[in-house]
């Protein structure tokens, strides 16, 4: 399996060139040449393997220059540390399925990738003996399941940007109280959006890229959508068994339509998936977007649901280059287009198109506090808000006869202040947050400026 380049210039790459290059070297997106098609008879037997088998099955089908047991062991040693047998278990309440997400070492769906991608990054570099500077940006939970996925790893340092002020009390400790000498945390003052744009700007200096060999843990990395593949499958399989249903919808919180993407490319494998459901907070420029052909970008308001605090998805260049079935030069248009001028314009054909792939839902604070605490008093279940907008898209947006699984992407204690707000109580806190705030800390506080991290970086760098 090559990969390809969303605007057209970087192609016919293997997948570990896939990994180490993160950002195309063009300023796109890479995406594998075609995508895997499953047989109903290919998809009922990946539905009775257990997490690992199912991982190896799928990811091995897009990382075919990696020997099978070496891609198997990194794939065992990944989700060996998660706490839950099933690794992302479904539990039934009030109606719908919750794929819980959260059961790694940060408490975050990003672990699910991002364990892997720790081990993959560790392999490949052992493999060719070089280094490798880790940069990326966080809107909270992707920083401190990156830091966890390569504390202490032999030949890697990792630089994290995160808004100052503007993630979570537990979200920020989990990051800022990892010390280990290749850890670096950046504070800067400024949104998620502005550290996503530093990133990109960093990525796009290609002599400085490569002097200092950097590579990306965001969704922008395409083993970042593999790995989450993976969990589409597999919450499928346990609703199926328990079910005996024929497809489902997923209703799925996001900000950066990395984690939706994930989906999109599972349906477009042969999963059945009859809808795949955008949940959005006030940040809503993706639900604007399927809803009524409207991709402007907004001020970013902040909520109660903070990693989904964003108006630059990156990943959404990616399904424009479906949208625009592969035609890369106009991907890369639509691209400069909206750098200019901050808006993209679709034909009636195209928001039709999406209409057909993704129905969409905005829940705003109000909604988002009445469905922790209605869920809440209903169940005796806790939702955390990034979760709660999902599920209120899922009541809102699916069908009575098919099954609706909404993604769980973060431990209710990561957003005690949200669950207090709804049910005037802390969420109880697993034992790996206690003390965190007792932890000894690290971060840097620094300006919002692209010449300023890459001087950090340059200071720091392996």
């Amino acid at each position: 399996m090559n990969y390809i380049s969303t605007r057209g210039q970087v192609k016919g790459i293997p997948f570990k060139e896939a990994v180490m290059m993160g950002l195309a070297d063009d300023g796109g997106l890479l995406l594998p040449e075609e995508i895997p098609a499953l047989s109903e008879g290919d998809i009922a037997g990946l539905c009775m393997l257990d997490y690992p088998e199912l991982a190896f099955q799928i990811i091995s089908r897009f990382a075919t220059d990696i020997p099978s047991a070496d891609l198997k062991g990194l794939i065992d040693r990944s989700y060996a540390s998660f706490s839950h047998p099933e690794v992302t278990p479904v539990v039934h309440q009030d109606g719908v399925y919750i794929l819980e997400l959260f059961h790694g070492p940060t408490l975050a769906f990003k672990d699910v990738a991002l364990q892997f991608l720790g081990n993959l990054f560790e392999y490949l570099l052992a493999e060719s003996g070089e280094k490798m500077n880790i940069i990326g940006a966080t809107s909270g939970d992707t920083g401190s399941a990156a830091i966890y996925g390569v504390r202490g790893k032999q030949n890697i340092n990792i630089f994290i940007l995160h808004p100052h002020g503007k993630v979570s009390p537990v979200q920020e400790l989990q990051m800022t109280t990892v010390t280990d000498p290749n850890v670096y945390n950046i504070a800067i003052r400024g949104t998620f959006d502005d550290g996503q744009q530093i990133v990109k700007e960093i990525f796009g200096d290609l002599t400085f890229k490569s002097r200092y060999a950097l590579g990306a843990v965001n969704s922008i990395n395409w083993a970042r959508v593999l790995a989450q593949i993976v969990y589409y499958f597999h919450a499928y399989a346990q609703v199926k068994r328990s079910t005996g249903c024929e497809e489902v919808t997923f209703s799925v919180p996001t900000g950066n339509f990395g984690d939706i993407f994930a989906g999109y490319v599972a349906m477009r494998m042969g999963l059945p998936i009859r809808r795949l459901i955008l949940a959005t907070n006030e940040n809503n420029i993706l639900s604007r977007f399927v809803e009524h052909g409207d991709y402007t970008i907004g001020a970013v308001v902040p909520t109660l649901s903070p990693s989904m605090d964003i108006q630059l998805a990156s990943n959404f260049e990616r399904y424009l280059y479906y949208l625009y079935h592969g035609d890369t030069a106009r991907v890369g248009g639509a691209m400069e287009t909206f750098r200019k001028t901050g808006k993209l314009h679709f034909s009636a054909d195209e928001v039709h198109h999406a209409g057909e792939d993704f129905a969409a839902f905005c829940a705003d604070t109000d909604t988002t506090v009445a469905t922790i605490r209605n869920f809440h008093r209903d169940t005796g279940y806790l939702l955390d808000p990034h979760t709660a907008v999902g599920v209120a898209a899922a009541k809102a947006k699916a069908d009575s006869d098919c099954p609706a699984i909404c993604l769980a992407t973060a431990h209710p204690a990561k957003f005690a202040d949200a669950v207090q707000q709804a049910i005037k109580q802390a969420p109880p806190r697993p034992k790996s947050l206690h003390g965190l705030e007792q932890r000894e800390r690290r971060c840097e506080i620094l300006d919002a400026d692209t010449a300023t991290i890459k001087a950090f970086v340059e200071k720091h760098a392996l």
